[in-house]
């Protein structure tokens, strides 16, 4: 039981590390060293969303390796070790997809906004910046669009 524990801890800080980061402020690589047009706006409304993956498979994936590997250390002899790999790896499966949902699950804010030339837009990102309605910013729309204040 020890060593099940041993392994599955680093499997759960692993599936935590894939959260993805949604905030106004937070960039990824593909984006550095990228012209992305900026148009001045003004938030014309803001609601809480909650923000969820579409995709476990990595959670999925690691807890069905770590369950696998936990439960072949149950019982003794071959069909046990593999009746019991079987088992935990189901277990593992179910168990690393709800954990990673939990983990990727987080808070944002989805802001609609109205651009000086009159174009309706509506943006979802982190909870890192709030912006209030009537508030003027900047929507910076690229391969990842974001609502920044406007200084």
């Amino acid at each position: 039981m020890k060593k099940a524990i041993l392994f599955a801890v680093p499997v759960i800080l692993a599936v935590a590390a894939c959260a993805p980061r949604i905030g106004s402020n937070d960039y990824d690589y593909g984006s550095v060293r990228q012209a992305s047009n900026g148009f001045p706006c003004t938030v014309m409304s803001v609601r809480q969303v909650n923000v969820n993956s579409d995709d476990n498979s990595m959670g999925t994936m690691l807890g069905g390796v770590a369950g696998g590997v936990a439960g072949s250390t149950i019982g003794h002899g071959r069909s046990a070790n593999t009746l019991g790999a079987i088992g935990g790896a189901a277990a593992g499966m179910l168990l690393g997809n709800l954990a990673q949902d939990s983990m990727m699950s987080q808070g944002g804010y989805e802001y609609v906004v109205r651009t000086d030339s009159g174009q309706i837009y509506s943006v979802t990102q982190g909870t890192d910046t709030l912006l209030s309605a009537g508030q003027r910013c900047m929507l910076i729309n690229g391969a990842q669009s974001r609502i920044i204040p406007y200084y």
